[in-house]
């Protein structure tokens, strides 16, 4: 038993040293990245309100809108918009991929591009998580190594949880672990931040980086789907991101109004807090899950006879203001043609493994539960940055043993002896 717990010990030492650095990187990103959402709002709290000119102002189409931004912008195509129920809030329209601009539904007037910076910034963050911000073909490497990481992070966990095992479950044997120590220096003090750290993180980084894992590993999602008993999608994606066809219209239609098919999708819905349609082939907008279908990019686009499969409906995503899940979302599948709903999908319709697989997600970033799961995956994810910088110091320690003087304190040196978790 003592010969497997020391190669359980320098397999956890060997492959912390080797991957240490990775999963520093990972575990700093992954604190910007736990607030991203808050941190956009935030930053962009002004150019989200504008002042309707009477109670009852009409609002521009939302085509319109677009085409307001498409003229403002030369640098991308709109590819989403969304549009809130509160008089007071401006149009989103996405940009391309990652970038959005703000647009005055009463006047057309276009109010900005967001916090360009602080999006970049979250962006870069967020490449530097998934792939080592590497770019063009070497995505992949970084992706891989990103995933080898993180794959390794959950091996240090649950070895780091046995080696810390006690024999005995005692007040004086769990002591070390479960607060930090005053006056501890050197190794002793190292020790005890290790241990303490991971004793209160390691459930959080338990479930962080397996989340990580189906995320990262198309055989882990589909490992999801086969242990809740049904198949894995061919196709991953956003809720919402398969079209729905529809049948094509016998004559030549006129699409309606984009207008007109929220307010159809706002129908379903009562709550709705906001309602996002995608203008076909870009970024998710505004960070909603993407959707299906091409929207109505211009005014007067007609449809005759579609192929055997119909035409792509229209799909408008609706967050709702008292959902559960926190992350679920309604789409909403409308004949572009009629403005009849042809399908609607909401969480409560996902099989079981589509359910546990779209808690993870979003569990890894603690979003699942709302501001405090992601406060609570941050604080982990913190704690993971200084897991790995003790790791190094008590690593050093041992291949680099200083002589200890006599004027250390005895704890300190007694401490020493301790076996490194």
């Amino acid at each position: 038993m003592r010969t497997f717990r020391n190669i359980i010990f320098w397999i956890h030492l060997i492959v912390g040293i080797a991957t240490g650095l990775v999963i520093a990187i990972m575990s700093f990103t992954g604190v910007v990245i736990a607030f991203e959402k808050q941190l956009i709002e935030w930053a962009e709290r002004d150019v989200r309100t504008v002042q309707p000119p009477s109670p009852d102002a009409p609002r521009l189409p939302v085509e319109e809108l677009v085409e307001r931004v498409r003229a403002a912008r030369t640098d991308g195509q709109p590819s989403g918009v969304t549009v809130y129920p509160e008089p007071t809030s401006s149009v989103l329209v996405s940009v391309g991929r990652g970038s959005v601009t703000y647009v005055n539904p009463y006047t057309g007037e276009v109010l900005g591009n967001g916090a360009t910076g602080l999006r970049g910034f979250l962006q870069w963050n967020v490449e530097l998580h998934r792939w080592l911000a590497a770019g063009g073909d070497n995505r992949a490497v970084g992706k891989a190594i990103t995933g080898a990481s993180n794959a390794v992070f959950l091996f240090l966990a649950i070895s780091g949880l046995y080696l810390w095992w006690p024999r005995k479950w005692t007040l004086r044997a769990m002591r070390p672990s479960l607060w930090f120590r005053r006056g501890l220096k050197g190794k002793a003090r190292d020790w005890n931040w290790h241990n303490v750290i991971g004793f209160w993180s390691l459930p959080v980084l338990i479930v962080l980086t397996a989340s990580g894992m189906v995320i990262s590993y198309k055989w882990a999602s589909d490992l999801v789907y086969t242990v809740m008993g049904h198949e894995a999608p061919a196709r991953q994606g956003p809720p919402g991101s398969a079209s729905v066809k529809v049948p094509a219209p016998e004559v030549e239609t006129p699409r309606k109004p984009m207008d007109v098919l929220i307010a159809e999708a706002r129908k379903t819905s009562p709550t709705w807090s906001s309602a996002t349609v995608r203008l076909g082939g870009g970024a998710r907008p505004g960070g909603a899950p993407a959707q299906g279908g091409r929207g109505p990019e211009a005014k007067g686009e007609r449809g005759g006879k579609g192929g055997a499969d119909g035409v792509d409906a229209v799909t408008v995503t609706l967050r709702e203001t008292d959902a559960w899940p926190l992350f679920s979302s309604k789409q909403v599948s409308l004949n572009p043609f009629s403005g009849e709903v042809a399908k609607q999908e909401t969480y409560a319709d996902y099989n079981s493994g589509r359910k546990l697989r779209t808690w993870l997600r979003f569990l890894h970033t603690g979003e699942a539960l709302g501001l405090w799961g992601q406060l609570v995956a941050a604080i982990a994810s913190l704690g993971g940055v200084f897991l790995v910088y003790t790791g190094f110091a008590l690593s050093w320690r041992r291949f680099f043993p200083r002589r200890r003087t006599n004027t250390e304190p005895r704890e300190e040196a007694a401490a020493q002896t301790e076996p490194v978790a």
